[in-house]
C-alpha cells in the first residue's frame, strides 16, 4: 500500500474509532470521512461496507492496545505501565460497546477472531505482568486471563455514562489485588 493510502486508512480507523465510541456503529460514515479528512469516495474504496469498516476498526484498536504493551514498558515501571495499559483498555472497549451489536454479527460469523483476539489481549497483559514479576511488583500467581476477566468487569461499568471515575478506582482496586 502507498504511504498516502496507508495514511488514510489510518486516520479513517482512528475516526471510525472516535465515531463508534461515541455513536455507536451507526455513526455518520460522511461524518467519519470528513474528521479524517478524506472524501467518501475514499472510505469506500479501502471498506466497501460499514460491516467492514468495524471490523478493520475492531482490528485495529486490537492491535494499537497490544502493541502499546512493550512501549509503555520502555516509558514507565512495570506497575505503572499495567496500570496505563488498564485504562487503554478500558478506552478500548468503549469503542468496542460502541459497535457491538454489528460488532457481533462479525465475531459470529468469525469465531476465529474472538479466539485470537482474547489470545493477543491476554498476551499483551502477561507481558507487562511478567515485567511486574520481574521487578517485584506484582505477584507471581495471579493467571493474565483472570486479571483479562476482572478488566472485562470493570468496562461493563466503565460503558455506563458518567461512571469513567468509578471505573478508574476499580482499576485501582484490581492493581491492588495484583501487587505483590
Amino acid at each position: 500500500m502507498r504511504a498516502d493510502a496507508r495514511m488514510n486508512q489510518d486516520r479513517l480507523l482512528e475516526a471510525a474509532a472516535r465515531a463508534f465510541a461515541h455513536e455507536g456503529a451507526e455513526g455518520s460514515l460522511k461524518a467519519i470521512a470528513k474528521d479524517a479528512g478524506v472524501g467518501i469516495g475514499t472510505l469506500y474504496r479501502r471498506f466497501p461496507t460499514r460491516e467492514r469498516l468495524i471490523e478493520a476498526t475492531y482490528r485495529n484498536e486490537t492491535a494499537r492496545l497490544c502493541d502499546a504493551a512493550p512501549g509503555l514498558l520502555d516509558t514507565a515501571p512495570a506497575a505503572e505501565a499495567l496500570r496505563a495499559w488498564m485504562d487503554r483498555f478500558v478506552d478500548y472497549m468503549a469503542t468496542k460497546h460502541g459497535m457491538a451489536d454489528a460488532l457481533h454479527a462479525v465475531l459470529v460469523t468469525d469465531g476465529e477472531l474472538r479466539m485470537k483476539t482474547r489470545d493477543l489481549l491476554t498476551d499483551a497483559l502477561a507481558t507487562l505482568m511478567k515485567a511486574g514479576v520481574a521487578d517485584g511488583t506484582i505477584r507471581a500467581d495471579v493467571d493474565p486471563e483472570d486479571v483479562l476477566m476482572g478488566l472485562g468487569g470493570v468496562t461493563l461499568i466503565a460503558g455506563q455514562p458518567d461512571q469513567r471515575a468509578l471505573a478508574g478506582r476499580l482499576l485501582d482496586l484490581l492493581m491492588d489485588g495484583i501487587r505483590a
